[in-house]
């Protein structure tokens, strides 16, 4: 019985993998996100966002407890937008938010995210894949008042992009081309590839993760 872990603070993800029938158990990472970046600064998105999964993934690792390390699946995951060419993480400011809006509002970005699955069995790391996603995300024209309630909502401050599709931000998208899981920071498609890779079935997961 396969307990699923999740490194992430993001409720956008807890929600995708609830909705998908798995309850895990969320233990945040803490890693330097802007170390990792700085290091990979010419690097392509995919690897930039795969190593801040990969590292979010070995933080968790250390920390899962005792009681379930018999037989655990820890997930990392992380998500940053790629706009003319520049990777563009959580604005972390109203002023940084109401910048990036500005920039992208009217046109289209990718949003990548990173995938990190390892498999624990008797507290030891048994199996580790990583890989990552991409999806193009188009977005509306907010007017200015609009903008300025969202930024003011706080939403923005704490999620690549500054936006969300399965929140406020959802009313300033237009659409998107390719896995609308991956824009809210968890590709379903692609883990359950990932978990494959490592024997791990999705029913199997379903029944040890009910909530």
């Amino acid at each position: 019985m396969t307990r699923v872990v999740l490194g992430s603070a993001s409720s956008g993800r807890l929600g995708v993998l609830r909705q998908a029938g798995i309850d895990p158990l969320v233990i945040v990472s803490d890693v330097d996100e802007d170390a990792i970046i700085a290091a990979r600064r010419d690097a392509p998105p995919a690897d930039v966002v795969t190593a801040l999964a990969t590292a979010k993934a070995d933080a968790v690792v250390a920390r899962v407890p005792d009681s379930i390390a018999a037989d655990t699946v820890v997930v990392g995951c992380d998500s940053m937008l790629l706009l003319d060419g520049r990777l563009c993480g959580k604005p972390g400011s109203p002023e940084a938010a109401q910048r990036q809006w500005q920039t992208m509002a009217g046109r289209s970005g990718d949003l990548y995210t990173g995938h990190c699955v390892i498999r624990l069995r008797d507290g030891d790391v048994v199996g580790r894949t990583a890989e990552s996603a991409s999806t193009t995300v188009h977005f509306s024209d907010p007017t200015p008042g609009d903008l300025t309630a969202y930024v003011e909502s706080g939403e923005p401050l704490w999620v690549a992009g500054a936006f969300t599709l399965d929140g406020l931000g959802g009313w300033f998208v237009d659409g998107i081309e390719g896995d609308p899981s991956n824009v809210i920071g968890l590709s379903l498609p692609l883990l359950r590839r990932l978990l494959n890779e490592l024997g791990l079935s999705i029913a199997d997961l379903w029944s040890a993760n009910r909530g």
